[in-house]
């Protein structure tokens, strides 16, 4: 009876992922994307065959760099509320950094997924169950003590302020500007809730569209700064950001090993190959793109200290993106953001 329950479950799971999958299908064949995709996948294998791999190896190669995922993330809905306002400030050596705006508002619907979404960065919602019932927590009190920056204490509203500013960055660079940026793996695994993970802060891939890893591909490092607090002196953020993002160019190799570690310990070899793409410049080269952002409450920007940040001395300046986001009320937002994480859990 037992192993007939198991074996209906485990049924009944297949036919829901197939289902999931046929429909994801459709979306892509749809789009015309899947169709771009199926073109690559029998020139590939027959260049990664001619190149000395192994037939299996040959195949792996196509599906990591050229099949599309499983499962496209939607696009966030508080996404809307990032508006470029279009306008942008010269700096001192004549780099154009761009003004955005984090319109936020009290969509309830949209809040709660964001909040949702803010949550799974840090635990997956499947993976609290087990966790916060081995400790005889709820879900609520186990994010709160244990994953979550502390709410009061220092240094955790300043953790807060830039997990949360790290995780807007990096939405920003997926979902509207088309790079794949895995980042859950950042804060998922922290050994200090009240410490910020080490290493490049926000990291994105694309890979270029004529179907073979090329030079093209990029890699996508950023530094995210934020002042966030209502009524703080202002602080040039944008520069800080800029100085550290210079640091890059060390931490990256760290980083990705750090990256494609974890993935391999989950299991997860795809992703983990994607990565590897990038590690071996030497025999792999690519385009690598640069960025540093500044996030602050309005009443903490000075359009004075974005016109007089300095790139000069980046090793990448010539491949160096600049942004400035601002919105009212940020440092509320954050922990309004954190608080509704927990309690929606």
């Amino acid at each position: 009876m037992h192993a007939g329950r198991i074996q209906s479950k485990r049924s009944s799971i297949g036919a829901t992922r197939c289902a999931r999958k046929s429909s994801l299908n459709a979306t892509w064949q749809a789009s015309g994307v899947f169709a771009l995709y199926a073109r690559r996948h029998t020139s590939l294998a027959a260049k990664a065959t001619s190149c000395g791999f192994a037939a299996q190896r040959a195949i792996e190669f196509r599906e990591t760099y050229h099949s599309p995922p499983l499962i496209p993330m939607p696009f966030p809905a508080h996404l809307d509320w990032l508006v470029n306002t279009g306008n942008t400030i010269a700096s001192a050596d004549g780099h154009a950094v761009e003004l955005w705006e984090l319109n936020h508002a009290g969509d309830e619907v949209v809040l709660s997924a964001w909040a949702k979404h803010f949550r799974e960065h840090y635990c997956d919602d499947v993976l609290l169950v087990e966790l916060a019932s081995g400790m005889g927590l709820s879900h609520s009190e186990y994010l709160t003590q244990i994953k979550f920056p502390d709410v009061a204490a220092a240094p955790g509203p300043s953790v807060r302020s830039g997990d949360f500013a790290e995780i807007i960055v990096a939405d920003y660079i997926e979902y509207k500007l088309g790079y794949w940026c895995p980042r859950q793996l950042r804060y998922d695994f922290k050994w200090n809730r009240n410490e910020s993970t080490k290493g490049c802060d926000v990291v994105g891939f694309k890979f270029s569209q004529d179907g073979a890893v090329g030079t093209q591909d990029e890699l996508f490092v950023f530094e995210a700064k934020a002042q966030l607090s209502l009524g703080a002196q202002p602080q040039n953020r944008l520069q800080v950001a800029i100085d550290d993002s210079n640091k890059d160019k060390l931490r990256e190799a760290m980083t990705l090993n750090a990256l494609r570690q974890r993935f391999l310990e989950r299991g997860d070899r795809a992703p983990a190959d994607k990565v590897a793409r990038f590690q071996n410049e030497t025999d792999r080269p690519f385009k690598r793109v640069s960025g540093a952002a500044a996030l602050h409450d309005v009443t903490t920007f000075d359009p004075a200290h974005a016109a007089a940040v300095t790139t000069a001395a980046h090793f990448n300046a010539s491949n160096l993106k600049l942004i400035v986001v601002t919105g009212t009320a940020m440092m509320q937002l954050v922990h309004a953001l954190y608080q509704r994480a927990a309690d929606e859990a």
